[in-house]
């Protein structure tokens, strides 16, 4: 069958479930455009900027497994760069799509708009070999081997591709010979590494598993829950993978953020003799600047593409398989371990009182429904937020590790159209919601429902507790929030909310609950120096860290 190599291309991304494409138009990419939305089985999304697009296409795959982008050559491909960045970084795989001059004027080394006006144009393609797994030229001869390798390369290792389209490669038609699916990936042999963990186990006293963010990119809660259960093993969960671990299950423990963790979860992991590192990263935030206690020697490192116990090393072996085979073990622990406490009614009272940060999570708590997606902002958003109690069907987003101040909005955006059955509450600051705050007005086109906690506590709350508490490189120009809705063409669609005191909260979140039908903008006004308690404990740890 004759299709265009565009058509292809797209029928290929959606064999992976893929049905929203985000980006940016440009005269490089716009006919390739008209075949997306051309199609009955696929959606454009056109965001504001190349940025937000690439945080929604990344919030997008965290709900959805994979997502796609388009940018145009340059211009709109550098602006995509640091989104992604933070999938890379954090396991989301992204297929970054560039529309790009054709081969002609390529070939002959023009000086065209968006170039750097030397005559090369693989000098972007090169700025992507670090953040992307993989990236492919596409032409007419190789479309068919190139397109469906890069595809997989990012559904197997969850991190974003970068494809290079001419737009006259794009329009060129191609004899289709097959159609693509994903390939079954050959399995290794690894009983060695499974033996060695199980003798590492049947010798500890006290072992524990503490798992992280990789089990939320490869969609493995279900095979984790089963191991900690057979086994009876205890899980602690890092900040950088909340969601990780299902909450309810008696073998949870809590969070491990190192010196700052529960003292009964802190000392059972500290003193554990027998740690599996179960897809987790031990970044400075996620364990406050390296505070753990424990000897590295007793962490087997159970990552993708990465095992490592003692001086045994292997790159080869994917998480998936690890788990299966951990699950295969015959093995069960027999040591007490410590029980987390689920917080159920949290001690608040509802007064006219200034709000503290204090109280809005305690309230928040009380406000978040089994079902919700929980989106938190790296800022006081998110050190107040990962210690909330989740339920099993919760998922909870945030981005601790590459930290990109912004990120949320518009990945709201995405992981709120990649399925609109599911509540989405956003809790965000002010600094960071001044960044991307047009994804807004993409939202309110989209015409998606999320609830907009912003945090207005004028300028950068993390940099306070760094540096430089009251310089004037923390403070943000102040704006009228609650305007937005207006500013960008339509206000009948959201309910706006003006909250400073605990009752004023209250009233919001019941108004919420009745108004289902609505986008709310809920503007929560808190004193400039007011922190969640860890913020204020991290704020230190990464003061003393930059020396």
């Amino acid at each position: 069958m004759k299709k265009r190599v565009g058509q292809y291309l797209l029928d290929c991304i959606h064999a992976l479930d893929i049905d929203k494409i985000f980006g940016v138009p440009g005269d490089f990419n716009l006919a390739f455009l008209d075949d997306v939305i051309d199609r009955q089985d696929m959606q454009w999304v056109g965001n504001t900027n190349e940025l937000n697009a690439s945080y929604a296409a990344d919030g997008y795959a965290r709900i959805n497994g994979m997502a796609a982008m388009i940018t145009t050559f340059g211009v709109g491909e550098l602006s995509a760069v640091n989104g992604i960045a933070g999938s890379y970084a954090e396991r989301i795989p992204v297929i970054q799509i560039t529309g790009a001059p054709t081969r002609a004027v390529e070939n002959a080394g023009k000086y065209v708009h968006h170039s750097l006006g030397e005559g090369n144009f693989d000098d972007y393609r090169k700025m992507y070999e670090p953040i992307t797994t993989t990236q492919a030229y596409i032409t007419p001869e190789n479309a068919q081997t190139e397109i469906p390798r890069v595809l997989e390369a990012a559904y197997n290792e969850r991190r974003p591709v970068h494809i290079h389209l001419p737009i006259d490669v794009a329009g060129e038609e191609i004899e289709v010979k097959e159609s693509f699916q994903l390939s079954s990936t050959e399995s290794n042999d690894i009983d060695r590494y499974i033996e060695m963990v199980h003798e590492k186990l049947q010798s500890a006293s006290k072992p524990v598993i503490i798992a992280g963010h990789e089990i939320n990119s490869f969609d493995l809660h279900d095979q984790l829950e089963r191991f900690a259960r057979e086994k009876q093993i205890p899980v602690a969960q890092l900040s950088l993978g909340k969601g990780a671990f299902n909450e309810e299950s008696p073998y949870y423990i809590g969070i491990y953020d190192g010196v700052l963790a529960e003292d009964q979860v802190r000392e059972y992991v500290d003193q554990s003799d027998a740690i599996l590192n179960i897809g987790a990263k031990l970044t400075d935030s996620a364990t406050a600047g390296f505070s753990y206690e424990f000897d590295l020697d007793d962490v087997v490192m159970l990552n993708h593409r990465n095992f490592k116990m003692n001086e045994t090393t292997a790159d080869h072996i994917a998480l998936p398989e690890l788990l299966e085979g951990l699950n295969n073990m015959d093995y069960k622990n027999d040591s007490d371990f410590p029980q987390y406490q689920r917080v159920e009614n949290q001690d608040f009272e509802l007064n006219n009182n200034a709000l503290t940060q204090e109280t809005y999570f305690k309230m928040m708590q009380t406000f978040i429904q089994p079902d919700d997606v929980i989106l938190a902002e790296q800022g006081t958003s998110f050190f107040g937020a990962y210690d909330l109690t989740l339920s099993r069907s919760n998922t909870f987003i945030g981005q601790p590790l590459w930290g990109s101040i912004g990120y949320t909005l518009p990945s709201t955006l995405g992981s709120q159209i990649a399925d609109t059955t599911r509540r989405n509450l956003l809790l965000i600051g002010d600094g960071s919601l001044q960044l991307t705050v047009q994804a807004i007005s993409t939202m309110m086109r989209e015409q998606i429902k999320p609830v907009i906690f912003v945090i207005n506590n004028d300028g950068y709350t993390v940099e306070r507790k760094i540096h430089g508490e009251t310089a004037r490189y923390n403070d943000i120009k102040m704006w009228n929030y609650q305007m937005l809705p207006a500013v960008f063409g339509e206000d009948e669609a959201v309910s706006v909310h003006d909250v400073n005191t605990s009752e004023q909260l209250q009233a919001a979140f019941d108004q919420i609950e009745r108004e289902t039908d609505k986008m709310h903008l809920v503007e929560v006004k808190m004193a400039v120096h007011d922190a969640p308690e860890k913020l204020n404990e991290m704020g230190k740890v990464f003061a003393k860290q930059n020396g």
